[in-house]
């Protein structure tokens, strides 16, 4: 990663306030000489994203460029194509890269990790296409590496679960909306507050699907009936998803 900064001193950080960027931001604001961390706010993220990553870059003392972006207006993204996640990254990164060039900064980066498989994800080959660089892939820095060095380097990220955006709640080929990307984020908002963690409130045609991991099912059970009071104050029923492992 040092060795990475002394080529590349000037960047500009993809920042979404996960584990990958939290450690992407920490080293680069110790090895490079000027970064500036570029979070885009769209419908797709929910607050606390946001949240941690301003968060993270006052821990840091890191600059940080808060965007806003309508993704929903964004070409072939609220149809939710099988493609829908190019078609956002290359919105999102585009929008980053205007912005950071206007700033000064001609190398972007972002937190691809060397455990993701970018084979056939759309959104990998935006980034290719837009020359976004990898530091922690090309490092060969896996996730579990990058949650030890968090927690080495004290980043409270270092132990926070991984969280796909609120567009995938919503199955392919049906039609993305505000209000149900915002369903959404209430929905999951209520089980963190009963101390769920590591789950997903799928969304289909007005229906909840809760894929909760095995270990939290008694949780489930306990809070049962409070859970389908509230859930169905957004959803036509509530079921779970037993196919889900922990």
């Amino acid at each position: 990663m040092e060795e990475f900064f002394k080529r590349n001193p000037k960047v500009a950080v993809a920042f979404s306030g996960g584990v990958d960027s939290a450690y992407l931001l920490y080293a680069a604001q110790k090895y490079a000489k000027d970064v500036c961390a570029y979070y885009v706010k769209t419908q797709f993220q929910p607050k606390f994203e946001l949240e941690d990553a301003v968060r993270l870059s006052k821990q840091l003392g890191a600059k940080l460029n808060i965007l806003s972006l309508n993704i929903l207006t964004v070409p072939n993204v609220c149809e939710n194509p099988p493609e829908r996640c190019y078609y956002c990254k290359k919105a999102i990164f585009g929008a980053i890269m205007e912005a950071a060039a206007a700033d000064g900064y001609t190398v972007l980066i972002d937190g691809t990790n060397a455990s993701d498989d970018v084979k056939d994800r759309p959104g990998m080959r935006a980034l290719k296409e837009l020359s976004v660089l990898s530091p922690l892939r090309e490092c060969g820095l896996t996730k579990t590496q990058i949650r030890a060095l968090s927690k080495e380097a004290n980043l409270f990220t270092w132990d926070k679960p991984a969280y796909a955006c609120l567009a995938t709640r919503i199955p392919t080929g049906e039609t993305i909306t505000e209000k149900k990307l915002c369903d959404t984020e209430k929905a999951e908002e209520y089980l963190f507050s009963l101390g769920f963690t590591d789950f997903r409130v799928r969304s289909q045609d007005g229906h909840a699907r809760l894929q909760i991991p095995e270990k939290q099912l008694e949780r489930l059970l306990k809070y049962r009936k409070d859970i389908l009071v509230k859930l169905k104050e957004y959803y036509k029923t509530v079921s779970l998803d037993l196919e889900v492992r922990s």
